[in-house]
């Protein structure tokens, strides 16, 4: 489970300035529950998924990942947390067996239970005609699967997941995203960013919209439209930036 409490990060920039990234978010993500954050790109969702990975340390708030803080028990979130950032940050002369193998000893697994693992992804993710080649030779949409595999090889119960399928062919991105609803039905937290509209309107349970920052608005695709009489998750969207604008002011085109 996640639960984000008045989450907030400030970032100080070269001439002084205070650039506020995320402002005061909450939200949560229940066990088996997949939840998007959806908003444009520079919308603070990258940054939100680093402060829950303990990568970044928010300016004020706090969340919990299965009861643990993340300022106070990091270690602990770490090890029920698997997070897959937009940077893969692969070992591009290890083979892909080798370089999951190094991670789950890493966690301290059997090797016996890696092996079980690696074999179990591969299969799902259509692995196995690259398990042995070194990374270096390896397609973005191989690359993305390994890194895949090493953010859940310890099997973590929360996932949190930069833009899963951001680059990726239209038959590797179906296999990421059988991959996600699977997790579910195992139970598991999943939390995952995008800016694809109809990606989120397939995969999320819950839609957590966030502009500048902020929380625009957030339910199920039906409560959404239900509460905007709209049908189109991009007008939704569009919608409630524009109430936004209404109620707070700010540049209306600054996407």
């Amino acid at each position: 489970m996640i639960k984000v409490q008045n989450l907030t990060k400030e970032f100080s920039q070269k001439d002084g300035e205070k650039f506020l990234a995320v402002d005061d978010l909450s939200f949560s993500v229940d066990k088996g529950e997949i939840v998007c954050l959806l908003g444009v790109n520079g919308a603070g969702k990258t940054t939100t998924m680093r402060i829950l990975s303990t990568v970044f340390k928010p300016t004020s708030g706090t969340a919990l990942i299965e009861g643990f803080d993340i300022i106070e028990n990091g270690a602990d979130v770490r090890r029920n947390l698997g997070f897959l950032s937009g940077d893969t940050g692969l070992y591009t002369r290890l083979k892909s067996r080798e370089f999951l193998r190094y991670f789950g000893d890493l966690y301290g697994l059997p090797r016996s239970e890696t092996d079980r693992k690696i074999k179990e992804m591969a299969d799902l993710l259509d692995m196995n005609s690259f398990l042995d080649k070194k990374i270096d030779f390896l397609s973005t949409g191989m690359r993305q699967k390994v890194s895949i595999v090493r953010s859940i090889i310890h099997n973590p119960p929360v996932m949190i997941l930069d833009e899963p399928t951001s680059g990726l062919d239209i038959l590797t991105a179906r296999n990421i995203v059988s991959f996600i609803n699977r997790s579910k039905d195992d139970g598991k937290s999943v939390l995952f960013s995008t800016h694809i509209m109809r990606e989120a309107e397939r995969l999320a349970d819950k839609i957590v919209m966030v502009h500048k920052g902020k929380l625009l608005a957030e339910g199920g695709l039906e409560q959404l439209r239900d509460d905007t009489h709209m049908k189109d998750l991009d007008d939704i969207f569009v919608y409630y930036v524009d109430k936004d604008f209404a109620e707070h002011g700010g540049d209306i085109h600054e996407f």
